[in-house]
């Protein structure tokens, strides 16, 4: 559904992300995980089209995304770590903007804004304007707009952030949901509890490179990490610090 072909993104002489492939099948919740700087968020940026690559092939759902970006954005709904919002439009004004951008309108989009907004507890706002929204609920409204017009991919990017317990639960349950039908999720997410408990499979990537990938398990036997967590897992890969240079650091 989402696949990746030398993809790569310098900025001058720096290079965000190295000329990366990777597959991403229907029916799947895909875990992309990486340290700050890593490249995750530039990856995200650009299967959703937001950057153009500098080299390599963004396909979606078999849609070139550089030859047929329209079509292709169709299949996509992304949902950004921070929500970017009109914030001058109340949330129906809002998802109504949004299937907008899809050519939908009418009756049926009507009745799509009422399910989110009533899934996600906002129904009595949604006359109000996004600008007295809190975080967290702009962040459901972020969410809902990226559902409005029914992808078949979901590309999210710190999807809890800012989100109630609740709501968090609820959006986990929306995901398997939608993976179990015959969507795709790839989410990228600094929570490695969650990504262990969430994602079918796992990219880690590090200075703009995919260094593993595949189950939490197979992840483990590629380290010889035994049973180990995925944050052990993790830390492996990237270098992360071990308790005993912390202790050199802070003088044990």
């Amino acid at each position: 559904m989402i696949r990746l072909e030398g993809l790569a993104k310098t900025y001058g002489s720096f290079v965000a992300v190295d000329r990366i492939d990777l597959h991403v099948p229907r029916g799947e919740l895909f875990g992309f995980l990486g340290p700050n700087g890593a490249g995750k968020t530039t990856t995200l940026r650009m299967i959703a089209g937001i950057l153009r690559p500098t080299a390599g092939r963004i396909w979606l759902g078999g849609d070139d995304l550089i030859a047929a970006p329209m079509t292709a954005k169709r299949r996509l709904g992304f949902i950004p770590d921070r929500p970017f919002l009109y914030e001058k439009l109340t949330g129906a004004e809002f998802l109504r903007f949004v299937a907008g951008l899809y050519g939908q309108d009418g009756t049926a989009v009507e009745r799509r804004i009422d399910e989110l907004l009533e899934l996600f507890e906002l129904s009595v706002w949604k006359d109000e304007l996004v600008e007295s929204y809190s975080h967290g609920m702009r962040q459901k409204l972020i969410i809902s707009s990226a559902l409005i017009h029914r992808p078949e991919c979901i590309v999210v990017d710190e999807p809890m952030v800012g989100l109630d317990p609740k709501a968090a639960r609820l959006l986990k349950e929306i995901f398997r949901l939608f993976v179990e039908r015959g969507g795709t999720v790839l989410m990228s997410t600094h929570t490695l509890e969650i990504a262990e408990a969430m994602c079918d499979r796992i990219a880690i990537i590090q200075n703009g490179k995919i260094v593993a990938r595949g189950t939490v398990d197979e992840m483990r036997q590629q380290t010889a990490a035994g049973d180990a967590s995925l944050e052990e897992v993790f830390l492996k890969l990237t270098g992360g610090e071990t308790a005993r240079e912390l202790a050199k650091v802070l003088g044990d």
